[in-house]
């Protein structure tokens, strides 16, 4: 989602189109191709005090918007590398992106640790 969640976007009847990475003008920013921008931007964010079976309907609401959106992986990066912390960004919520990043940190460590004991093993 690319707007804070006060501001409503404007909802659009256009049907999206996928347009595929290499074809799309690589000087644009990507979220100038996001389907999130024609939706409303209470979908992809929280109400304050919104109830357990609300916020789980939402999020799958909001995922099915992000499934079809032809930059949902350029979404996810940038709300993985800012990190985001709240919303819906690239089809993850924030407790969802925390495990990623999560995962990411273990997979970096363990990559490490087996370059320094192949170097180890080179150099012994």
């Amino acid at each position: 989602m690319l707007q804070p969640p006060h501001q409503s976007l404007q909802v659009a009847g256009v049907p999206v189109q996928r347009v595929p990475a290499r074809a799309r003008d690589q000087d644009a920013p990507w979220h100038t191709e996001a389907v999130c921008r024609r939706d409303e931007a209470g979908l992809f964010f929280a109400p304050s005090k919104e109830p357990t079976a609300a916020r789980l309907s939402r999020e799958e609401a909001a995922k099915r918007v992000c499934s079809r959106c032809p930059v949902m992986v350029e979404c996810r990066e940038h709300a993985l590398l800012q990190p985001e912390p709240y919303g819906v960004w690239g089809g993850l919520t924030a407790a969802e992106r925390r495990v990623v990043l999560a995962r990411r940190r273990r997979r970096d460590v363990e990559l490490k640790k087996t370059a320094r004991a192949a170097a180890n093993r080179m150099a012994g």
